[in-house]
Order: C-alpha cells, then structure tokens, then sequence
C-alpha cells in the first residue's frame, strides 16, 4: 500500500477515532497475513463516523471481501439497520458470515454471492451509504448502477480513491485535473473517471480524506 500520510499521523487518527473491537483486531491480523488490503481502523473509524452522521438504517457495498468495512458500518447501525455485503469470492463472504456471527451483528447483515453491481439491481432503496470498493475501472459504472438508491443527505464512499497497488497518486491528480496520459492504466483511469463524474453531478458535493489509501466521500445534496 501506497503511503499517504506518515505512521505518525495514521496512528494518531487510529487512537483517538472509533475503537476496533476483538473481531476487527483478529481481521486486521488475519488481513495482514494474507496481504489482503483492508481500509484498516484509521478509515474504519470514519466509514463508522460517516454512517453514524448521516443516522445510516441502510448500507450498500460494492465489494466486500471477509467484511472488514461492512463490520465497521455495523456496528455503526441500529439493531433494526441493514448492511448489504457484496463479495464474488464465496471463501471469503463465508469469512465474513463468520466474523459477524462473532460478533453478533449478523442480523445487520444480508451476505450477496455474486457480482455487486448485478446484485444492486435487486435491490430497492434508499441506501444512506454507499461504499464502492470493487474492480477500480467499474468504480463509474457501480455510481451510475446505485445513484438514484441513494437518500437526499446520504454519502456514496469510494476507496482507493487516490492511490492503491494498481492506482497511481500523481497519475489520478493529473488526470483529474484535466491534463492528457497516455500510459495510465486501466484502474487508474477508472478512479479518475469515477471522480470526474460524481464531481460533476449537481447532486452530490465530493470531499477527499487522505487516509489509508484515500476515500472519496459524495453528499447527495439534493
């Protein structure tokens, strides 16, 4: 993982946001080990503070792996909420069902074996928060499949949205600032044609937290 910002800054945000509990602690190792990219507990916390701030019932991700960030969104939820987990890999949605049965969240949950942006389109909103998180060159394709699902005053959540192993930082600024590259990949065009059209619609507002490896966060104003 691309570096945003110091280890010093991460572990600051860490200690004085959200707290993890033992399931999340277990995850984070378990990520680590597998060299599975989590948003980990520095974004976690604000994933959780985000749906607490928008008094979130419903949640929708695009992408899930073993629920690290659907697990943080839950325990964010009333008891009555909701958190639709997304994941194409069956091995890892039953890690998920797991982790949540541990921590006694699972009736906040619906497990989806499949590919989320398929899965959405059985889905009825509203959804107060969004998360996209799956395959970085569908990252507009998942916005324009669940934007009209999302409630005036929700927030849609991308991840990766400045850097990843396949996303490069100064590639995606250039592009996003209108300038012309050649060599960009796939999935670093993909971020920057995600942001170019959330940013663009007059219904949203997008902010940046240049935490973990950058989430874009889109208000539905109106």
């Amino acid at each position: 993982m691309s570096e945003l910002v110091s280890d010093d800054v991460t572990d600051f945000v860490r200690a004085v946001g959200p707290q993890p509990d033992e399931v999340l602690t277990e995850m984070d190792e378990y990520g680590e080990e597998i060299g599975f990219p989590t948003v980990g507990p520095a974004v976690g916390g604000w994933l959780a503070t985000l749906a607490r701030l928008v008094d979130a019932e419903r949640v929708f991700e695009f992408g899930s792996g073993f629920g690290y960030s659907a697990y943080w969104f839950a325990r964010a939820l009333p008891p009555t909420g909701e958190v639709v987990l997304t994941e194409i890999d069956a091995d890892e949605l039953d890690r998920a069902r797991e982790y949540f049965d541990r921590g006694d969240l699972t009736e906040r949950a619906t497990f989806e074996h499949g590919d989320a942006i398929e899965t959405v389109d059985d889905y009825e909103g509203p959804f107060d928060v969004v998360l996209i998180d799956n395959e970085k060159d569908r990252y507009e394709e998942a916005f324009d499949a669940v934007r009209e699902k999302v409630a005036p005053g929700g927030v849609v959540i991308a991840d990766n949205a400045m850097t990843s192993t396949s996303v490069d930082f100064e590639t995606v600024l250039e592009l996003v600032e209108g300038e012309t590259v050649k060599d960009a990949n796939e999935s670093t065009r993909g971020v920057a044609a995600y942001l170019e059209r959330v940013r663009a619609d007059p219904d949203f507002e997008t902010a940046a937290i240049p935490l973990g490896e950058g989430i874009a966060v889109s208000h539905r104003t109106e």
